[in-house]
């Protein structure tokens, strides 16, 4: 009876443990009341967390993301833009734009992101592409230059008007990525309030920002774009950043999307570091005689990381087949080969490797050593 209570106690110990850390596991990943929901490193890229992201869905307002990209690429913001009657007359959220007035581009941007303004859409889409039809192809030729595959616009606004008008989840953080590299697009989708004069008016307009996440919900928030339509029901993409880490949250048909998206945050700030694998500079891992202190690399390579994944990094350096001429005839290709880094054995990123030739050696050789005897004279290499 002792041995079989023992294996009793034994089997209700290792069950408590299981459920235990079960029940942890569960709680490490956010509960989202979205149909569809991603969080994506905004500087990697890395998918951090997912729920039937690539499924191609209605995205409402979250379309006027790409239409602000597309302004603040024209280099037209200074510009004063007429607004047409079809642009005053569009249906949905407004700015109340009115016909025949004109009103800077940059202006209406804002109007666009802060305020959803379906007229600001269309008005932008008009000065921007020459037309609907000329903006909405400018549309889908930016969505496949970033890689959006499961995407197509038919609209500036995102209006239930076409049917053939959808994005995914994953296609939107990808969208938002690269918006946020946009100087621009970032000031604007990070401001609570814009004041616009309105020359028909002895009052300026002035508009506030739609995201209460920016504006009151979420202290990390640095910006995004609100949506809603009846067919796509609550839509939403945000950004957030802390200690260095920026973050991209979508959600479609997301009935409690304000939370969702601070779950999401608060998950990839906790479980996750962006972690330089590779830093910027001289490359010293390469015995080669040709390549050898010669190789440079131009950017620090990031990863979002969990504490326990160092171990899953993995780089692999592909080279062409070095010359000895290059080293006598200065004559070596610029790039040379690639730096591939691989999570978990699957390819994550990619960067080139640049030969440094003589004069470019000479003159990093020189700054390297006079920053040598500038820490010397200092104390620093002695003192730290």
């Amino acid at each position: 009876m002792k041995t079989r209570g023992r294996k009793i106690y034994i089997y209700i110990v290792l069950v408590t443990v299981f459920f235990s850390l079960f029940t942890e596991s569960v709680k490490a990943s956010p509960s989202v009341s979205a149909q569809r929901a991603i969080l994506m490193d905004g500087d990697t890229g890395r998918v951090l967390y997912e729920k039937d992201a690539h499924t191609k869905s209605r995205i409402a307002s979250i379309t006027k993301i790409m239409t602000a990209v597309l302004a603040v690429e024209s280099g037209k913001l200074n510009e004063m833009v007429k607004i047409s009657d079809l642009a005053s007359g569009t249906e949905g959220s407004s700015l109340y734009l009115k016909p025949g007035e004109k009103v800077k581009l940059e202006d209406l941007v804002y109007g666009l992101m802060l305020r959803s303004g379906n007229d600001s859409a269309v008005a932008i889409a008009e000065h921007v592409g020459g037309s609907l039809d000329g903006f909405v192809y400018l549309m889908n030729k930016k969505a496949e230059e970033i890689g959006m595959v499961n995407s197509h616009f038919e609209n500036p606004h995102g209006l239930d008007d076409h049917e053939n008008h959808y994005s995914s989840a994953y296609d939107m953080a990808l969208l938002t990525k690269y918006a946020m590299e946009l100087d621009k697009y970032r000031e604007i989708a990070g401001t609570k309030v814009h004041t616009a004069p309105d020359p028909e008016s002895e009052w300026d307009r002035k508009w506030k920002n739609k995201n209460r996440l920016l504006t009151e919900l979420y202290k990390y928030s640095t910006g995004g774009k609100t949506g809603y339509t009846k067919r796509a029901k609550r839509t939403l993409v945000s950004t957030a950043s802390k200690g260095g880490d920026d973050l991209i949250s979508v959600t479609l048909n997301g009935p409690d999307d304000w939370n969702d998206h601070i779950q999401m945050f608060e998950y990839g700030f906790k479980h996750f570091d962006s972690t330089i694998v590779l830093p910027k500079g001289k490359l010293d891992s390469i015995e080669n005689e040709v390549y050898k202190g010669r190789l440079t690399v131009k950017r620090d390579v990031l990863l979002s990381l969990k504490d326990d994944e160092e171990k899953d990094v993995r780089i692999e350096y592909k080279l062409m087949k070095p010359k000895k001429e290059w080293l006598e005839e200065n004559n070596a290709p610029n790039i040379v080969g690639n730096a591939i880094i691989y999570l978990e054995e699957r390819e994550v990123d990619r960067v080139p490797l640049y030969f440094m030739k003589n004069q470019e050696r000479k003159e990093r050789s020189w700054w390297t050593s006079w920053k040598r005897l500038f820490a010397s004279t200092l104390g620093v290499k002695d003192h730290g």
